[in-house]
């Protein structure tokens, strides 16, 4: 009853005019409908909400599939039309008669007809597959109903525009995505139950290299030639012949640790330890390169000793504790220390740093307000994929900002090797911070004071942007950004606990159509924070639609002295500088998804050119990613694993890429999505295909052959063309 009345609402005139917008327009969301029906009859759509459109818009949907689409070939007809749109649309007939069909068709069935053209009202132009299944269906003599529905799903999204010599048909494209590739799970086979926007949410244990049979595990310290410091107590194994025999053949001649710094640490372990050992297993050292190699190039290495101390709960964090004493007394209006009153200005003393601490800072801290971070790049805190090794790769290309990618509060100081291991930084990140995660002020206090006392860091990111479920449904990430009071005593305890810039990175809201960022930015900058960043999508969009810079720019003009950057959809020099000069939006951008798909974008910023890269220099670049990747995770059979995990794992971003040489238009958008193409040479064709199994082929023409039982997953499911 209440969807009968809820029907009724609309006058039969309101029900044709969206028929007929939705005859006129074809497959369109509903947005765009209610939009154009509003704009072309004002006076009818008067006072009809969106929630009263959307049930006639279903029910139209429904009706559309019952209804005969033929052409028209009536002049009269067409004349009338031409003048009155609504008259395409017949009630009770269940007609609709099409102004205009596609060139080919109209040049078949209806010769020499002007009304026939496609600049005129266009129903089915998204329509591909339906134009070839049937030509009964175009001429009117069957009654097939149009699947609307799935229409709706592939309407509307923007492509990317490419030279007619490089497009292929959409058969081949078709054909290639069905391909099970040999390496790859099938994504059925993996997905299931409820869907998982964007991530691979079961592929975790896919992408560990299985343990192989038989084999052999040598000791480290009898794998560089040396005694074993536990002796018999050691449950590796002594036996290097042994170890030999059983040992996978070597990926190559030359190993890139041994060439860069002299020796190599893995020894027999190596696999590329011929590189560097004698015929009778000794290692060969080039005291030359030893001593022109630059020490401690990787900063903030935790030692065995100071994870033993977080797990057993010894570290403290006096300057945490003490100011979060003071906060739940002048919440309870208590005094927050004896003989002094807790009042406002006490809490403003702890954000200023007065509280003193007993503990002698383990480095030298640095002065908080010495970077001027106006009009520089920020590469974007990027999970996975924003390792170390592709921090170096973009800092070859100039970026000037990298931080680590996102670290959970509560497992640092609990001391989980794998968190403490993302807090490393390479020599040549001249500005890097650290983001943090959390939904307890107490517990992220606690993380950026150890991040402040035991690494070198220049600023501590507090992250309020993450959109996926695990931090949103733990009361972290973007879910934050619906209690601001929490948001406050976390950064002002960040800040009372820590002498390094206090940065935040958060989105627009929580939901699509209730923006809260410009109620925060005003108190972030009073709060003392350093910068802000702001993602022009919320947290129900993800990476979706398009970012709303136009609103990054309102958040900027009530910044105050707190420079605030921008985020979204920036993937070339002159996306950059129109927000940045033209439009004046922000005062800096960072990039996410642009740099993981061409890192050169920052040498491209910088030169204010497109860079038509060829495929050989993007091959060089993976090349230089696999040099570091095995300088940071190894060069034994552990770090080639790790290496071509987090190759491939960029790979689902790199294949993006859309060589500037093939496009028509100029720059290349992240968010349209491209026909299927071929490349200038093979080379290009392969480091653009969509294919994990073509993913494993580039890793193996720089890392060698892959295991037999070998399988990847990638994470991400990237559906950020829409």
């Amino acid at each position: 009853m209440k969807k009968q009345a809820l029907g009724n609402n609309f006058s039969a005139s309101a029900s044709t005019i969206i028929k007929s917008v939705m005859a006129r327009m074809g497959p369109q969301t509903q947005h765009k409908l209610y939009s154009a029906a509003l704009e072309s009859f004002p006076k009818e759509f008067a006072g009809i909400s969106r929630c009263k459109f959307k049930a006639t818009y279903i029910r139209n949907l429904k009706e559309f599939k019952q209804v005969v689409i033929k052409p028209c070939n009536d002049p009269e007809v067409i004349a009338a039309m031409a003048e009155d749109p609504e008259t395409r649309v017949r009630p009770g007939q269940k007609t609709i008669w099409l102004a205009s069909i596609p060139d080919q068709l109209a040049a078949k069935y209806v010769p020499g007809n002007p009304a026939m053209t496609t600049s005129n009202i266009e129903v089915l132009d998204a329509i591909d597959e339906e134009r070839t299944k049937s030509k009964d269906f175009w001429t009117g003599e069957t009654n097939q109903p149009h699947d609307w529905k799935a229409i709706l799903k592939e309407a509307g999204k923007p492509t990317t525009p490419i030279k007619p010599e490089y497009v292929i048909q959409r058969e081949v494209n078709k054909a290639a995505a069905t391909e099970a590739a040999p390496l790859a799970e099938e994504e059925s086979k993996r997905d299931t139950g409820e869907k998982k926007s964007g991530q691979n949410k079961k592929r975790a244990a896919k992408n560990k290299p299985k343990p192989r049979q038989n084999a052999v595990r040598l000791c480290r310290s009898v794998a560089i030639g040396e005694e074993c410091p536990i002796g018999a107590a050691c449950k590796s194994s002594h036996d290097v012949a042994a170890f030999m025999e059983k040992k996978e053949p070597d990926l190559g001649s030359q190993c890139p640790i041994f060439d860069e710094f002299g020796k190599c640490v893995f020894g027999l372990r190596c696999r590329y330890a011929m590189a560097h050992t004698t015929a009778e297993f000794t290692q060969v050292v080039d005291d030359e390169k030893v001593q022109k190699a630059q020490p401690n190039q990787v900063l903030n290495q935790m030692s065995r000793d100071m994870q033993i101390r977080l797990r057993k709960r010894l570290e403290k964090f006096p300057r945490t504790q003490e100011f979060d004493v003071q906060w739940q007394a002048s919440m309870k209006g208590k005094d927050a220390q004896a003989g002094s009153a807790n009042t406002e200005e006490t809490a403003r003393d702890a954000q200023d740093d007065t509280v003193k601490t007993e503990q002698a800072p383990k480095r030298q801290r640095k002065a908080r307000g010495r970077i001027n971070y106006r009009g520089k790049t920020y590469l974007a805190p990027l999970t996975t994929v924003g390792n170390l090794p592709f921090r170096r790769v973009c800092k070859g290309f100039g970026v000037n900002i990298t931080c680590s990618e996102m670290a959970i509060a509560g497992n640092i100081i609990q001391g989980q090797g794998s968190e403490l291991a993302l807090l490393k930084r390479h020599a040549s990140e001249d500005i890097f911070g650290v983001q943090l995660a959390g939904n307890r002020a107490d517990i992220v206090g606690k993380a950026a004071e150890f991040v402040s006392n035991n690494c070198d860091v220049d600023f501590i990111d507090l992250n309020m942007g993450c959109p996926i479920d695990m931090a949103f449904n733990n009361g972290g990430g973007s879910a934050l950004l619906a209690h601001p009071r929490k948001i406050e005593r976390i950064v002002r305890t960040m800040l009372a606990a820590t002498d390094c810039d206090i940065t935040v990175k958060f989105r627009t809201g929580i939901s699509r159509d209730v923006n809260v960022a410009h109620k925060l930015v005003p108190q972030f900058a009073s709060w003392g924070t350093a910068l802000g960043t702001l993602h022009g999508r919320s947290r129900q969009q993800r990476y979706t639609k398009v970012a709303d810079w136009d609103y990054i720019g309102e958040c900027q003009n009530v910044a105050e002295t707190m420079p605030l950057f921008g985020g979204g959809d920036v993937m070339s020099w002159e996306d950059y500088w129109g927000h940045m000069e033209t439009q004046k939006q922000c005062d800096g951008i960072m990039i996410g998804r642009g740099a993981l798909i061409k890192p050169w974008l920052f040498r491209e910023i910088e030169e204010r050119r497109v860079w038509d890269i060829s495929a050989s220099e993007r091959l060089d670049i993976l090349r230089q990613f696999t040099r570091f990747g095995m300088e940071h995770w190894g060069t034994d059979t552990q770090g080639i694993a790790n290496v071509r995990r987090y190759l491939l794992e960029w790979q689902s971003f790199l294949h993006r890429y859309i060589p500037a040489g093939i496009l028509e238009v100029l720059p290349q958008k992240i968010n349209e999505r491209p026909p299927p193409f071929v490349g200038r040479n093979d080379l290009e064709t392969l480091l653009s295909s969509p294919l994990a199994s073509d993913w494993v082929k580039i890793s193996e023409m720089l890392l060698g052959p892959v295991p037999d039982d070998f399988t990847f997953v990638p994470k991400h499911k990237s559906n950020s063309y829409e």
